[in-house]
């Protein structure tokens, strides 16, 4: 009979990789992604965004997974701070968002669109 630890586990890297793209998502993806939705200029902004991170990931040779979209937008993120950006603390402005929410929200797109489940044929 196994008895049951009470040792709390480490978290792991699919944790991790989970934690990070909630919290982008929570930050920045559920409120751009519904302007995105009214705002053709912004939906464009984020498309051309996507396609750029999607060339970048493929140039890069890694995959475009969860984990690789959350190793880059912590990335993005790490190098804006050492810049000076700040993650916005009031609601964010989508119609002039800057060049990092854009790219954020971008991978929040896109780890969306990984959730989507691939459409199987039919089993005769």
């Amino acid at each position: 009979m196994r008895v049951p630890s009470n040792r709390v586990s480490a978290p792991t890297a699919v944790d991790s990789t989970r934690s990070t793209l909630v919290a982008l998502t929570n930050a920045v993806g559920l409120d751009g992604l519904a302007a995105a939705s009214h705002l053709p200029g912004l939906r464009a902004a984020v498309d051309q965004h996507a396609a750029a991170v999607r060339e970048s990931l493929h140039g890069d040779r890694r995959p475009l997974t969860a984990a690789t979209l959350a190793g880059y937008a912590e990335g993005i993120r790490s190098v804006a701070e050492e810049h000076g950006w700040q993650p916005p603390t009031d609601p964010v402005y989508w119609p002039e968002a800057d060049w990092v929410l854009v790219r954020l929200l971008a991978v929040c797109a896109l780890s969306a669109s990984l959730d989507t489940p691939t459409p199987q044929p039919p089993v005769p």
